[in-house]
């Protein structure tokens, strides 16, 4: 497979453009230490009961801004006030999240990118023993939050417009599962173990819904249509990066580094599918019905599969990927891809600076 030739960018170019995104997550960090509001309303909103499903939005997005910023800058004095007041945040509010109501689950967004934090966090300060067990304890909590709201067919969800039960009766999203599957394996590095039951019955849910050519079903209320436009190679473009890294940490063989190359290329050339909804208010107008929201999403996935490739075989994907990161900065420094209130722009510049620090 011949790839493009892809000029890298200068450590320079790179450093000035993350730099870039810290500032603005400085600028961007609310008074309470978190990052996001319900604000920014536009003529069609994404479903979102008050308080809380905002609860989630406010938890996920300040946890992917601490993560990201213990990732690319965390002995700069600069960040440490933002890094200090974002994990006292976390640490208040985290015990308290649960889903919104019945249908809406979005909480289980907040506890999957809080156990990614929490794993920062508790590398932060080795030596303070104290502090790494509250940490640990609270990661431990959000494993049960995730047991709490697991489907019924395992993995997760965000919606429950079946039954609304005490277990919720969504169908298994792949997205969420593989990110999911993610973050506990980061938990597990740590010597954190996550519950092998519910790490099992995800994983089996994403193999459910992957395809012979390893792009994955929405969700596992298509199965009956696994060739609907969302369901193929393009509209599977920014999931199937992060359900292959997923099944590929918890031991799945068949996500070899050919898998991982292949959707890596398709990233780079195939970009369109999703950069032509990047920014599109309605979720799933696009072509392949492709949501704005998987961009930095599917990036930042892509740089995590990336990790996976021995050092030798990962330079030209670096490029393209540092490529596309900088080609997509805004003027304030910023990086989003679909307008959610006011979360989308701390959210996108958090996967794309953790995007662009794996392209160093």
């Amino acid at each position: 497979m011949p790839l493009p030739d892809v000029a890298m960018a200068s450590p320079e170019t790179l450093q000035a453009a993350i730099d870039r995104g810290i500032n603005f997550l400085i600028k961007d960090q609310r008074p309470t230490g978190g990052w996001g509001s319900p604000t920014k309303t536009k003529g069609l909103n994404i479903f979102a009961p008050v308080p809380g499903a905002h609860d989630a939005f406010r938890i996920a997005t300040t946890s992917l801004c601490v993560a990201a910023l213990l990732e690319v800058a965390p002995q700069r004095a600069e960040t440490q006030d933002t890094i200090n007041r974002g994990e006292a945040y976390l640490m208040k509010h985290l015990p308290t999240l649960r889903r919104a109501t019945g249908d809406a689950i979005y909480n289980v967004w907040g506890h999957i990118y809080s156990i990614t934090a929490l794993c920062r966090m508790y590398e932060r300060f080795p030596e303070d023993t104290e502090r790494r067990e509250k940490i640990a304890d609270l990661m431990r909590e959000q494993f049960e939050r995730l047991k709490r709201y697991e489907s019924v067919d395992g993995g997760w969800g965000y919606y429950d417009f079946r039954y609304q039960s005490n277990q919720p009766t969504s169908s298994s999203i792949s997205f969420v599962g593989g990110a999911g599957l993610v973050a506990l394996h980061q938990a597990k590095s740590l010597g954190i173990e996550p519950p092998e039951r519910m790490v099992n019955r995800a994983i089996a849910a994403i193999e459910r819904q992957k395809r012979p050519d390893f792009s994955y079903l929405y969700g596992e209320y298509l199965k009956d249509r696994p060739a609907r436009e969302i369901n193929r190679p393009g509209g599977s473009l920014g999931r199937s990066q992060c359900c292959n890294v997923g099944l590929r940490l918890w031991g799945d063989k068949t996500i070899t580094d050919e898998v991982i190359r292949t959707w890596l290329y398709r990233l780079y050339v195939r970009n369109g599918w999703l950069d032509i909804g990047r920014k599109r208010p309605i979720p799933h107008e696009s072509w392949m019905q492709v949501a704005g929201y998987f961009y930095y999403f599917g990036h930042y996935y892509g740089a995590l599969e990336l990790e996976l490739l021995p050092k030798e075989k990962q330079a030209p994907f670096k490029a393209m990927l540092a490529k596309l990161m900088l080609d997509r900065q805004e003027t304030n420094g910023s990086w989003w891809d679909y307008p959610l209130y006011d979360y989308h722009r701390p959210y996108g510049t958090s996967f794309a600076l953790m995007t662009l620090h794996r392209c160093q």
